[in-house]
């Protein structure tokens, strides 16, 4: 067995015995250290999605709709969104490029979807990364009082919990600035602790569920007294919207592909299993904190969520241990979507399409990263923290509405893949990867999946979007943020069409007929 080397795509035959020469067949040359392994790469999708910290942070709002049934919309949400991830793995492993969503989309639907894909993903990390930043007003106060360093009430709704919230946040997002700065090794060890420690906790705190259940797994057929009016099955739909938040980000391992050795391998395992270690633990979290809570009627878990569980059943010093393994996943988390955030930025400043171009695509020479939009999108993210302080309302809103624009630019790369699908894609034979193996491929499922895809990620944007007053205007003061979705979606995009590179031509336009753009073919020689 050898292997021949064909033609590409995009120009003539290129070596393609490394990773590097790899990253040449798509138009590229290695500026980013490529030091990542596999577990690192795990670690960037895990981290993004955060269970720990998100269940942590909206247990109560799922609870709170549709009652200890609330929990069979977590699996509904992970099959939709593993149908997302089957695509994006695909299309990670032809083509192995930071900036993945930005790139994947502008090869399937050409330069204006992909840059609106890319814009509509960093305004949404930008935000998301803030929502992150801030919990740790909800983790370290109750650790020590002494976090509390404005006022005393911790309440995130309160003016010095508001306050306190932006400080804590803004020192975390300093530290995570810092980091990305420095190398991405020095990123990739801290992440990869973290994560452990995280998958540790997980395990620990299902475990602590279990061994204190109250009542049998049973209780997950409880639809609770949510959904009186106007009816359980609405209510339900509504609690949704918890795994709906929780479950995105696992395409990170496909930002950081051109860090990591054998992307095309490697990227789509990790985006399907950081998705799948999730959802599997995410699962066993909520249904262990449903049969291990004192009450399920006494309104706490509605308002409390899992801290209220965990103080009832741990006492100190495991619970603080526990508490400070949350804070650890809230800083991974936020270090995970800054460093994302960081690689489209750079992704697309490299292709000249952003403002300043030139300076965010430039990346420093001895740590092999992009510092400037590192810096960039960690002032942005202290900008948005900032609106908390006069609103908290609005802020819980925006970070709502931020996970809409991630939906969408999921769609903007599964739309168009399957028009190509239906094209014939991917075009060509087999294809393999660096060490000589078959690239990650659906075959004939690949319409079926496709089409799944698209057609749930078109349900959860309505369902997101839906003007609902206890999601988005909660006090009732703001009626017009009941329509703050689409009023949101409009402005970034205006706002994107201001910025879009009008006049000026892709220095790598994608190919009218997009395919795998390494055309390294198994062959034989007797």
């Amino acid at each position: 067995m050898s292997s021949t080397t064909l033609p590409a795509h995009e120009g003539s035959p290129a070596p393609v015995s490394s990773d590097q020469s790899d990253l040449a067949e798509l138009g590229y040359e290695q500026q980013l250290h490529r030091s990542l392994g596999k577990f690192a790469s795990f670690a960037a999708g895990f981290s993004f999605v955060s269970i720990l910290t998100t269940i942590f942070q909206l247990f109560a709002l799922g609870f709170s709709f549709g009652g200890p049934a609330f929990f069979f919309t977590w699996p509904l949400v992970f099959l939709g969104q593993f149908m997302v991830a089957l695509n994006f793995a695909e299309l990670a492993a032809r083509y192995p490029i930071s900036g993945a969503i930005y790139q994947w989309s502008r090869r399937m639907g050409g330069e204006i979807v992909g840059w609106f894909a890319g814009w509509f993903m960093i305004i949404a990390q930008v935000v998301t990364a803030s929502a992150a930043a801030i919990a740790l007003q909800v983790v370290l106060p109750s650790i020590w009082s002494g976090f509390q360093i404005v006022g005393d009430d911790p309440a995130l709704t309160s003016p010095s919990g508001a306050t306190n919230a932006v400080i804590l946040g803004s020192v975390l997002l300093v530290a995570t600035t810092t980091i990305n700065s420095i190398g991405v090794n020095w990123m990739s060890r801290i992440n990869s602790i973290g994560v452990t420690c995280e998958i540790v906790g997980v395990i620990a705190l299902v475990a602590v569920f279990f061994t204190h259940a109250q009542r049998g797994p049973q209780v997950v057929l409880d639809t609770g007294a949510a959904g009186a009016e106007p009816g359980y099955i609405w209510a339900w739909i509504v609690s949704g919207l918890m795994a709906a938040y929780v479950m995105v980000g696992f395409g990170s391992a496909g930002e950081l592909a051109e860090e990591t050795h054998n992307p095309r391998r490697v990227a789509p395992r990790t985006i399907r299993l950081a998705l799948s270690a999730s959802a599997l633990g995410g699962g066993l979290m909520i249904v262990g904190a449903l049969m291990a809570a004192p009450s399920l009627t006494d309104g706490n878990l509605a308002t409390l969520g899992l801290p209220y569980v965990i103080d009832s059943i741990l006492t100190s010093p495991w619970g603080t241990v526990l508490l400070i393994d949350v804070a650890i996943a809230v800083f991974i988390c936020t270090l995970a979507i800054q460093t994302a955030a960081s690689r489209l930025m750079f992704s697309m400043a490299r292709d000249g399409r952003l403002p300043a171009s030139q300076v965010l695509s430039k990346i420093n020479s001895k740590t092999g990263t992009p510092i400037a939009p590192s810096v960039l999108i960690g002032l942005a993210c202290v900008a948005v923290l900032v609106v908390n302080l006069g609103n908290a309302a609005l802020f819980t809103t925006l970070t709502s509405v931020c996970i809409v624009l991630i939906y969408l630019a999921y769609m903007m790369v599964t739309v168009p893949l399957l028009f190509q699908r239906l094209k014939g894609w991917p075009h060509g034979g087999v294809q393999v990867d660096a060490e000589g193996k078959k690239l990650f491929t659906l075959g004939w499922l690949g319409i079926p999946v496709n089409v799944a895809a698209v057609l749930y990620g078109g349900l959860m944007v309505v369902n997101l979007s839906w003007p609902r007053a206890e999601i988005f205007d909660p006090t009732g003061d703001y009626p017009v943020l009941l329509w703050a979705a689409p009023l949101t979606v409009l402005a970034v995009i205006v706002v994107g069409i201001a910025c879009f590179p009008r006049g000026k031509t892709h220095p790598r336009p994608a190919t009218a007929h997009p395919h795998a753009p390494s055309s390294r073919q198994e062959s034989t020689n007797a």
